[in-house]
């Protein structure tokens, strides 16, 4: 409860003075936060100095912070100082980190700041980047300069395992985009990148000892093991380890094209869509030898103590197919497929606790025979992580946290590990669930579109698993998440700027304002809707060049319409400065089809959408008519409202994969022409 003490403090002092409470415009909100009166400038003069322990990655983080001030600002700072009494900012780290990241490590800090000058303190570098993250939120712009406010925060994760999954398996993602991604996980106190590296797809890392692997399981696009040491020590400067995941026995297609005879079904396989489906043969004593041959060389590659088996969807058929494999169960007591694939797992678990790993897994690995130092990752919600661990499993939750459902980010700031069943644990139960990962697995992903399917609404679930749970307003998110939204462009990250060089491609014109009206008024449908309604086999080498792979997963545009139609509606409809900016939105909507038709016409990778683009124009004639309606307190006949509703209904059905997300504000601006009282 210390947050909402020194929020709601804060808040009563600030309503005795008379002043409207300010936005922290901080995310993750800090575990405690005492705002003060006054501000430190931050001008040419700003410096900052080190004091205490001193290691590379506390040196390069402040040169980072420097720079990112600098660019904020304009303004070119002083490098660090020799000696911390002329000093603006202050660092103080207790002791260094350990030699390889762990789980656990204190990543607390505290931040002091007057008028006159700030503190940063810490046990160890990692809490000195994370107060460093906060410093450079607090930065803002003013009459006077760019200043930050007099504060003192006291702040530490609420749980260890803070993750981002991004499958680099069905499409290859190159180094330098990962690494902006890195920076984005840095900014919002992330700590795990889990690379999902290989499925059916491709195998993406370079294996010395298995070369065809990577030779012949990934279209020539992989990470070098160069590359994958230079992709851990820029994670580790910022404080985040990096677990790698090789998917087995399922999803396990690409390892078959070089390697066949780890199958469980003989045949030649190749990286080609609709290609055969199969897992591993888990009976034959080859396939523990290469694994463990791989194991090895991958541990040395991977520092961290964490590996990931995937495990998950194992399709038995190739198994049941296979006279050897049934006879194996049999003359070994199994009872099913799933005795055979703990077994697997059995075998696993050894070969990499013999290379000093500790394994993780999807809920399908969980069974009670099961040493319990492995971890449980559950994809099926709080019910699973919370029976993994009744049963004495470590547990992290990504159910929720699926990024490629294209879910708001309310829907995910919502979801909480402790939530369900895992908020009736014991003490001892709920101690171990580690924390949790958004996952961004990667069917409909490129390197073009990536940052915008993972930010800005990895930053809502960082703050669920950063902050204290009573921290859950939306509105305050959402408000957060717009101002940290372009911080993150600063760092490279292309969730904006990416739509303006799709959008020109589709439509083959220079001018594309027509097209990004309607594309800002769309989201991608959602859950697994896509994959259904694909008719043939699902291409994972088709282009992604439609407006479903540029729409971001949620409207801003849309958002900010809905609250302002409620906000009119909650008004009896006497905002009139709602009313006006509704009826500017509802008229550019109206007049846009006319605009963007030829746009459509021009393009066959718009053909599809012009369904969208007239029934939007429809959209915003009827909230317009709607709009007159209840302004002037006139009652419509209900044969035209019945009609509108019907429209809306119209609307509501997904066109070319899209969603056009203003129908249901509209359709309450209808329906509300029915509570009116005509006027005599």
């Amino acid at each position: 409860m210390r947050t909402l003490i020194a929020i709601t403090l804060l808040l009563l002092a600030t309503l005795a003075a008379g002043q409207t409470p300010r936005q922290l415009n901080v995310m993750p909100m800090p575990s405690s936060v005492q705002l003060g009166t006054g501000q430190l400038l931050i001008n040419q003069s700003f410096s900052v100095a080190i004091s205490g322990y001193l290691d590379g990655t506390l040196e390069r983080g402040v040169q980072r912070f420097i720079a990112e001030v600098s660019q904020q600002t304009g303004m070119r700072l002083k490098p660090t100082a020799a000696q911390d009494s002329g000093a603006t900012l202050v660092v103080h780290a207790e002791h260094g980190s350990e030699a390889v990241e762990k789980l656990g490590e204190d990543e607390s800090y505290e931040l002091a700041i007057s008028d006159s000058g700030a503190k940063l303190t810490a046990q160890n570098p990692l809490g000195i980047l994370h107060g460093l993250q906060t410093l450079l939120q607090l930065v803002e712009t003013g009459t006077d300069g760019f200043s930050v406010p007099v504060i003192t925060i006291k702040d530490q994760p609420r749980f260890a395992w803070r993750g981002l999954l991004i499958d680099v398996g069905r499409h290859f993602i190159p180094l330098d985009i990962l690494k902006r991604n890195l920076d984005g996980m840095a900014a919002v106190k992330m700590n795990v990148l889990h690379l999902h590296l290989s499925d059916n797809e491709g195998f993406r890392v370079e294996s010395k000892r298995f070369p065809k692997l990577h030779e012949m399981g990934s279209d020539g696009l992989y990470y070098t093991q160069s590359d994958i040491r230079d992709l851990v020590a820029y994670a580790r400067d910022r404080g985040i380890r990096v677990m790698p995941e090789f998917d087995i026995p399922a999803h396990s297609r690409s390892w078959f094209v070089g390697y066949p005879e780890l199958a469980s079904t003989p045949g030649i396989y190749k990286i080609e869509p609709g290609g055969v489906d199969t897992v591993m043969d888990p009976t034959q004593e080859g396939t523990y030898k290469f694994l463990d041959k791989f194991i090895a060389e991958m541990a040395k590659l991977f520092p961290d103590a964490y590996f990931h088996i995937g495990g998950d969807e194992v399709n038995g058929k190739p198994w049941d197919e296979n006279p050897k494999i049934q006879a194996f169960i049999h003359s070994h007591g199994m009872k099913n497929n799933q005795d055979l694939q703990a077994y697997f797992n059995q075998r696993l678990q050894k070969m990499l606790t013999k290379h000093h790993k500790i394994m993780v897994g999807w809920d399908e690995v969980l069974r009670p025979d099961l040493p319990k130092s492995i971890v449980v990752q559950s994809w099926r919600g709080q019910e699973s992580l919370a029976t993994a661990a009744q049963q004495g499993y470590s547990g992290l939750l990504s159910f929720g946290y699926y990024l490629d459902l294209m879910w708001p980010a309310a829907r995910h700031y919502a979801v909480d590990p402790m939530s369900g069943a895992a908020s009736t644990l014991t003490p001892v139960e709920k101690s171990r669930i580690l924390g949790g990962e958004a996952c961004m697995w990667g069917e409909w992903i490129s390197p073009e579109n990536l940052d915008s399917r993972v930010w800005p609404r990895t930053a809502a679930i960082a703050e669920r698993l950063w902050s204290p749970q009573e921290v859950q307003e939306a509105g305050s998110m959402y408000s957060r998440l717009n101002e940290l939204s372009w911080r993150l462009e600063w760092l490279g990250l292309t969730h904006r700027s990416h739509e303006v060089p799709m959008l020109h491609r589709m439509a083959g014109v220079d001018n594309i304002a027509a097209l990004r009206t309607l594309a800002d008024v769309v989201e991608p449908v959602k859950d697994y809707t896509r994959f259904e309604n694909v008719k043939t086999v699902w291409d994972f080498r088709a282009p992604l060049n439609r407006l479903i792979d540029d729409a971001n997963p949620e409207s801003e545009t849309g958002r900010k319409f809905q609250d302002l139609v409620q906000k009119y509606i909650q008004s009896g409809y006497q905002d009139r400065g709602a009313e006006a900016e509704i009826r500017t939105s509802l008229t550019r909507w109206r007049d846009n089809d006319a605009k963007l038709h030829p746009v459509l016409q021009g393009s066959f990778l718009l053909h599809e959408i012009a369904p969208l683009s007239d029934e939007l124009s429809s959209l915003g004639a009827a909230g317009l008519a709607a709009l007159d309606y209840l302004d002037k307190s006139d009652v419509p006949s209900e044969s035209w409202r019945v009609q509108q509703l019907a429209q809306t209904d119209t609307a509501k059905t997904p066109k070319a994969d899209l969603l056009l997300v203003v129908v249901e504000p509209v359709r309450r601006l209808v329906e509300a022409t029915a509570r009116q009282t005509a006027k005599p």
